[in-house]
């Protein structure tokens, strides 16, 4: 008999980790097959609801509560934060930093890539290629932000938009100052941005799993439609990542201070621009796509992670 097989760290791993997932529904795709992947490597998985996550505080003690029960140990979390619970889904990922377990994607990185204007003031901020952006709620300074823009048509997006939703497209600029002021009403700020015309209803989604860019795929709108989501009925075919853009989808990863990351980017003459980083990428489309088997990709690099954190290793982040 192996003498080691009786270390309580051997005995650990033989048992395989205990992985939580945080996530709405167990039956949404991306969390299923991480629970998939997660058996299939012998560790075991556990989806917990975020929102039915109870938070506990007292001197030196943090706790997280299930249907009124501790939790247990957690070797690792991998949040799957909707953007429509984003409040309430940063505080169960902080209260479990602060249980020190290794969460795959931390609140503050979420929080950043959340918030498109941060997230473009960061890109840009480290030399990053972005569409030329404009931020203002002042309907006199439309004519400015046009020329800055490179004039119409322009792209309006909604601060905290997701999947598509809040993204516009506007051909004059009484569209512009109309959405503004609708906008504004609502308490909802809006950015303006240069339509990249070579890339019109076109993009790449380049996903990120620790230091290497894994798969990618082009997507491309449905005719009348400029917006390339599958979740609006784009479609997407598996490409190999082109010459440099594998760099750009890792560095703006690292500039996010990600783990996890699905980098979209437009593809012009001057090179690739980086339109957003998702923290919370489904990738139901990339497995079907290229085949791969991205949730055993991600449920490799968490237990990689939880294994680092555990000797002390802490990734050193631009940010």
């Amino acid at each position: 008999m192996d003498p080691s097989a009786s270390h309580p760290k051997t005995r650990k791993r033989a048992a395989g980790l205990r992985i939580v997932i945080l996530s709405r529904k167990r039956s949404l795709y991306t969390t299923r097959r991480l629970v998939q992947a997660a058996k299939a490597r012998g560790h075991r998985p556990r989806v917990l609801d975020t929102l039915h996550c109870t938070l506990t505080l007292e001197r030196g003690a943090p706790g997280l509560l299930y249907g009124g029960e501790p939790v247990g140990r957690i070797d690792v979390a991998i949040p799957r934060i909707g953007a429509s619970i984003t409040p309430y889904g940063l505080a169960v990922v902080n209260q479990l930093d602060m249980m020190g377990v290794p969460v795959l994607n931390n609140s503050v990185p979420i929080a950043r890539s959340r918030d498109k204007l941060r997230c473009l003031q960061l890109l840009a901020r480290f030399g990053l290629d972005i569409p030329r952006t404009v931020m203002t709620n002042q309907k006199a300074e439309v004519p400015m932000a046009l020329r800055r823009i490179g004039g119409l048509p322009a792209i309006l997006k909604l601060i905290r938009g997701t999947q598509g939703i809040g993204v516009m497209i506007a051909h004059t600029q009484a569209e512009i100052e109309g959405i503004l002021d609708t906008m504004t009403d609502l308490g909802q700020e809006i950015l303006l941005q240069e339509f990249v015309r070579e890339s019109r209803g076109r993009d790449l989604r380049v996903l990120v799993v620790g230091d290497q860019a894994v798969a990618a795929m082009r997507r491309t709108a449905k005719p009348g439609e400029f917006r390339s989501n599958l979740h609006r009925g784009g479609e997407g075919k598996p490409v190999k990542i082109p010459a440099g853009y594998a760099e750009v989808a890792l560095q703006a990863t690292r500039v996010m201070g990600l783990e996890l990351a699905g980098v979209d980017i437009l593809e012009t003459k001057q090179g690739p621009k980086v339109m957003e980083v998702n923290s919370s990428p489904g990738f139901e489309g990339l497995e079907q796509t290229t085949k791969l088997d991205i949730a055993g990709m991600i449920i490799e690099h968490a237990t990689r992670f939880a294994g680092a954190r555990a000797t002390g290793f802490s990734r050193q982040r631009l940010i």
